[in-house]
């Protein structure tokens, strides 16, 4: 069995539990999502290459360039990655911080709806998240912005992985309260068509 053969090296783990670890190696990418993610990855890892730098204009002061922009020299040319028209990644980088906005797929209503509220939950509870901004840069669903300092702090490739994983599941999370939405309507429907 899959726990026979892990439980002497790694510790007794649950076959749900190995299947959570691998499941962002093993699920299969769409055509056009694998391309988009992979173009997404390399521009991250090109763009967290921060170091420390004091601003040029106010003494003592270290401010994320992306968001302060006093001076042109220290910014990079923003990168937009687009899958299509709806759903695409804004990559701004500067000498000590790298912003990256999500524009997330909206296919109805319902969609923009539930992707509105659910930014707005994890929006909420930005401090837990380190690198989440609490508003999202116009025209985009959600934003993270990646320092030196987290940088300093964190694995840079991990920073990578969580905003990759984030991409890859916020569809998948959208899709599954639609769902459980049409469903929950459904069974209201047809409680109350039964009056008639």
């Amino acid at each position: 069995s899959v726990v026979g053969v892990f439980g002497g090296v790694y510790g007794r783990y649950s076959l749900s539990h190995l299947l959570t670890l691998l499941s962002p190696l093993s699920l299969p990418q769409t055509a056009t999502l694998r391309p988009y993610l992979n173009a997404v990855r390399a521009t991250l890892q090109a763009a967290l290459c921060l170091e420390n730098f004091s601003s040029q204009v106010v003494e003592r002061h270290n401010k994320p360039e992306v968001e302060v922009r006093s001076s042109k020299e220290l910014l990079l040319q923003p990168v937009i990655i687009s899958r299509n028209d709806k759903e695409k990644v804004l990559i701004e980088g500067s000498i000590n911080s790298v912003r990256v906005s999500i524009a997330v797929k909206q296919a109805d209503e319902i969609e923009k709806i539930l992707c509105h509220k659910f930014m707005r939950f994890m929006m909420m509870r930005a401090e837990n998240f380190f690198i989440l901004r609490r508003k999202p840069v116009e025209g985009y669903d959600i934003s993270f912005l990646i320092t030196n300092f987290h940088t300093e702090q964190m694995y840079k490739h991990k920073l990578v992985d969580f905003v990759i994983h984030f991409m890859e599941e916020i569809d998948k999370e959208i899709s599954e309260m639609k769902l459980s939405v049409n469903a929950r309507a459904r069974i209201v429907a047809e409680e109350f068509l039964k009056n008639f």
